[in-house]
């Protein structure tokens, strides 16, 4: 099959929403796709759900695990590596799209120069599908509209480093080309953060990366995603990983910011409820950061009590932001 888009959806254990997302896909008002169907030994009845469409004219590929693969990024690297596309667009199994999804991201990845990826913004909803209203994205402080195009480099500096903007993956077309140059990366061995620290080597990769203001991806949020991550802790460690592993790419990040990077890191264990877990981060804190968690802290919140000044950093102020 050839096709300008590979659309990958990785399943594990949602059959209850796999039929909405599948259709999400088949009734985009883009065409020119294959889609492969991944399924990581789900132990409910996704199998017999994805059996449905295994002879429908767009799907190039059903695979069906027979055992678990331990991780979701493997799968996204498996379905990569099938896939015979130019850009590929990882469709979570659990989340749906506008039916204006995939034009509007092909539009905006032709129409620019060297593009990594392109994405779209994201409306949330539950896990019975309402509508979760609350703000989500970091540039609906400022209601922007139509696309933004930024350098590669400067929106890995100065967004994805403060941050993953990339809020959700179901969110993004990206380059197959480019995204092949790092299947041999490690963290598409981890559980919870490697789709964030894929996020910034692939801006590393081109010249342009493409905000869409316009939520034509539906999020859904609910408990399963992160719990596990969260109570093992293997969310924290990944997420000092990343953030260490962006630094050296980036040399020429000021020991200012990145310490108060490493203060915002830090916050989110204050708030642990077991102290058990709490110490065996702090100890991975310190020997990742090579410094006190403490310390880095309270530089945090004094900067953040100066942030009036117009020398003094913050996040909001470092983004990149459209014109």
């Amino acid at each position: 099959m050839t096709c300008k888009v590979s659309v990958i959806i990785p399943n594990y254990n949602y059959a209850k929403y796999l039929e909405e997302r599948i259709n999400s896909v088949l009734n985009q008002t883009y065409t020119d796709y294959e889609l492969i169907l991944l399924d990581d030994a789900s132990t409910d009845n996704s199998a017999e759900i994805l059996n449905k469409y295994k002879n429908h004219p767009k799907v190039s590929h059903l695979v069906i695990n027979e055992k678990n693969s331990g991780g979701p990024f493997k799968q996204w690297m498996k379905g990569i590596r099938m896939a015979q596309g130019k850009w590929i667009w990882i469709a979570e199994a659990d989340d749906s799209a506008k039916p204006a999804f995939l034009e509007t991201c092909v539009r905006n990845a032709e129409n620019h120069e060297d593009v990594s990826f392109v994405y779209t913004g994201t409306q949330r909803i539950d896990k019975d599908g309402n509508l979760i209203t609350r703000p989500f994205l970091y540039w609906e402080r400022w209601n922007p509209t139509g696309e933004a195009c930024f350098p590669g480099k400067a929106f890995a500096e100065y967004n994805l480093y403060w941050q993953n903007m990339v809020a959700n993956a179901s969110s993004v077309l990206f380059s197959r080309e480019k995204a092949l140059t790092l299947q041999e990366e490690p963290f598409w061995q981890w559980r919870s953060c490697g789709d964030w620290m894929f996020w910034f080597r692939m801006a590393l990769q081109g010249k342009s990366i493409i905000e869409v203001y316009d939520k034509l991806n539906l999020y859904r949020v609910h408990h399963s995603q992160t719990q596990w991550g969260l109570e093992s802790g293997n969310l924290y460690e990944e997420y000092f990983r990343v953030i260490t592993g962006m630094e050296k790419y980036l040399p020429e990040v000021s020991a200012y910011k990145r310490r108060l990077c490493h203060g915002f890191c830090y916050q989110y264990l204050r708030r642990m409820a077991s102290k058990e877990l709490k110490k065996r981060l702090q100890k991975y804190y310190r020997e990742t950061f090579s410094s006190s968690p403490t310390l880095d802290y309270l530089f945090l919140k004094l900067n953040f009590h100066l942030r009036f000044l117009p020398f003094v950093l913050a996040a909001r102020k470092d983004w990149l932001k459209k014109k």
